[in-house]
Order: structure tokens, then sequence, then C-alpha cells
């Protein structure tokens, strides 16, 4: 065999192994994104409209998912993006630090923990989770909404309204397609996004969220299972 074409096929093999190192050594992130809890307070002012008799729904919600995760993924990484103003408020209100045990939770299920005050601020941690060749695998959000909108706040600053919201018509804008595996799954825990974000969320960033059609139960998570939905499940 002639050297040029030996030569050639030793930088063939340096370019493939290089190829398929890069391939090994990339890695995905599990995303959780926690919306805050209602205060109490006004809750049971609503009757059997209210919400959150438990602070930790969406909280242990998302901790039932790591341990799931976990399960099946023993090296998965975590980036869990918690809303933090609802649980501080929540907390004074209930007498217990709140945010405390939080930061406690996260230690528990090594996952890197983004604290959060504002809709702007999650979608910079949720553009930032990735890191080098990293992509986001796998996004969950547990926490209010409605058929068009994450409600990061709801029912905390003013009784049954939000004023920190990730609306469908602004995914495009405000969140990075490329920040998202091109296989990656989405899912979406709040009640109704199943009626409408979950196309708007495919149109804007490339990849399926399976939402419900109806109303999000929280009550199995403490039992240690999953939110059921009360509707159909759909992309």
């Amino acid at each position: 065999m002639m050297p040029c074409v030996i030569t050639q096929m030793r930088q063939w093999g340096v370019a493939l192994a290089a190829l398929w190192a890069g391939c090994a050594t990339a890695s995905g992130v599990e995303v959780i994104l926690t919306g805050g809890v209602a205060l109490k307070s006004w809750e049971i002012l609503r009757g059997p409209a209210k919400h959150d008799n438990w602070w930790a729904n969406f909280v242990r919600a998302s901790t039932v998912r790591m341990e799931i995760a976990r399960r099946e993924n023993p090296g998965v990484r975590f980036v869990w993006i918690v809303y933090r103003p609802a649980y501080i408020a929540r907390g004074r209100e209930d007498g217990k630090d709140y945010v405390g045990m939080i930061r406690d939770l996260a230690r528990k299920y090594a996952a890197k923990l983004v604290f959060v005050d504002t809709s702007a601020q999650a979608c910079s941690a949720i553009n930032n989770a990735p890191s080098g060749a990293d992509r986001i695998s796998t996004f969950y959000y547990f926490g209010h909404s409605n058929a068009h909108a994450f409600m990061l706040d709801y029912s905390n600053t003013i009784i049954g309204s939000s004023k920190q919201w990730i609306h469908e018509d602004e995914l495009g804008a405000r969140l990075r397609r490329a920040a998202f595996a091109p296989n990656a799954k989405c899912f979406s825990y709040g009640c109704y996004t199943g009626m409408s974000m979950s196309a708007k969320w495919k149109q804007a960033l490339g990849v399926p969220m399976l939402g419900n059609t109806a109303s999000t139960r929280y009550q199995p998570v403490g039992e240690g299972r999953m939110p059921v939905g009360a509707g159909r499940w759909q992309q």
C-alpha cells in the first residue's frame, strides 16, 4: 500500500476516534422547573376552587421524578430550577424555612439548584442549563398553569392571579431551541397545557411536550407517585 494512502487512512482513523470520543463524552441533562405554591390564607377563601393545601405538592413531585430518573440512569444530572418568592412567602405564612428545606432536598438528590425570582430568570436558567456539548435531554414542569402558560406565581402575590409566567407565544423569543437535544423529551404537569401550549412548544423549540387537556392532580405525590391528569395526555 502506498505511503500516502496509509497516512490518509491513519488521519481518517484519528478523526473518527475524535468524533466517537466526542459522542461518548457528550451527555444530556434533565431540567426540572418547579413553580410556586399559593398562599394558604388566600386559597381558603376560594372554597372548592382552592389549591395547595400542602406547600410541597410541586416540590415533592420534582423529587419523585428525580427518584425515578435516578433508578433509570444512576448517572443522570439534574438542574432544578425553583421559583423562590412563593416559597419565601408561604414559609413566612406557615412559620417554616421552605427555602432551606428545598436546599436540603437538592443536596440529597445531588441536583444543581437554581433559585429564580422572575420568569425571565427562569428562562435564562433553562437556556444555560446545558454546558459544553451537553443539551437538555429531558424537561419537566411542575406547577400551576393554564392552557397557554406556565404560571410560576399563582395566588401568591395576587389572589387567583399570576404575576410571573412563561406564555406559549413567547417561547420562541425566550427559550433557545439549541439548548434542547433534537430528541429531547418534555413533559408538563401543569393543568390544561395539552390544550394549546404543547403544540406551541413544539412549534417554537422543535421538540414535543406532553401535556394534559384537563386539571393535574397532585395527591399521588404524597405516596411517592407522579401526578395524574384528569384528561388526555397529548403533544
